[in-house]
């Protein structure tokens, strides 16, 4: 069948210029999904007592409510809480990755490099205490 010239479709608007309020649920939809995700990987945490693989991006964490990661020094025992936003990783990279790239400051200052045990993310800070 030949191509006809005189029939045309009628393009769908680019995602740039649909109102307002569908980019606004969009966004709320996607930081509930970032929220139940956060919340999800607490309780398989709590429940298996490790880190979980996969886990959410920090990006996701901060997106969903969940801006601070609960942590223990291996050796000493010290609980910390790390600001998300703070840490100069990228955004997306997986939180049960950082563990091994967080140190405690009070065992450091002894010379010695133990790694961190995640416990869990939080919506705040549990107390005002330096950073691992």
């Amino acid at each position: 069948m030949p191509f006809r010239s005189d029939c045309s479709i009628a393009p769908r608007p680019p995602i740039v210029t649909r109102p307002p309020l569908t980019r606004a649920k969009g966004e709320t939809l996607i930081r509930q999904a970032d929220k139940l995700l956060c919340e999800s990987w607490n309780e398989r945490m709590w429940a298996d007592g490790g880190p979980i693989d996969p886990s959410p991006t920090v990006d996701q964490g901060i997106n969903g409510g969940y801006a601070w990661l609960e942590i223990e020094c291996s050796r000493c025992k010290t609980r910390r809480d790390v600001d998300l936003a703070a840490l100069r990783h990228p955004p997306t990279t997986f939180v049960h990755d950082l563990a091994s790239r967080l140190r405690c400051s009070k065992c450091g200052k002894a010379g010695r490099r133990p790694s961190a045990t995640l416990l869990q993310l939080a919506s705040r800070s549990r107390q005002a205490a330096p950073e691992i």
